[in-house]
């Protein structure tokens, strides 16, 4: 296994206010960390009847979406200026519809290096905890030295 980079110390009210603050689409979602520590975060979407889709089950973009924050969320936990950092890829495989309800992505960093991390999400139905879709993404990490933090060319 892959030493991981040290820790950069985030807790939950952080998270959650960085979230609200930067990416405020997370709080449109109304999307609530339930755990970050370590190399693991536990997210939960509350169901909405807007996230229905024929079939009576949650769509896509929305399970996705919880997918991408819960990747993100892992990405604060060893990216010191995470707000930076880019996904570059993501797979995702959807393994049932999931019902009704609210839903739970645990993601995990599988290896972070100096440029890229690499995690893995599981959403799962918190009603009946049914694997739904398995995610593996791919972040970018900012770089240390670029127009984001006052050095190198400005963008045009």
């Amino acid at each position: 296994m892959t030493a991981m980079p040290p820790r950069t110390g985030i807790g939950l009210a952080d998270f959650d206010a960085i979230m609200r603050e930067k990416v405020p689409f997370v709080g449109d979602m109304n999307v609530r960390t339930e755990e970050l520590s370590g190399d693991r975060a536990l997210l939960r979407l509350p169901f909405n009847e807007r996230h229905i889709r024929p079939g009576n089950v949650i769509c896509g973009p929305a399970i996705f979406a919880l997918a991408d924050i819960a990747l993100y969320a892992v990405a604060w936990l060893v990216i010191p200026k995470a707000d930076l950092a880019v996904t570059t890829e993501a797979t995702v495989h959807f393994l049932s519809g999931a019902k009704p309800g609210d839903l739970l992505a645990e993601a995990k960093i599988l290896k972070a290096g100096k440029r890229l991390l690499i995690a893995e999400c599981h959403i799962r139905s918190a009603v009946d905890g049914a694997l739904c879709a398995h995610v593996i993404g791919t972040y970018a990490m900012p770089p240390e030295k670029g127009p984001e933090n006052g050095t190198g060319p400005k963008p045009v």
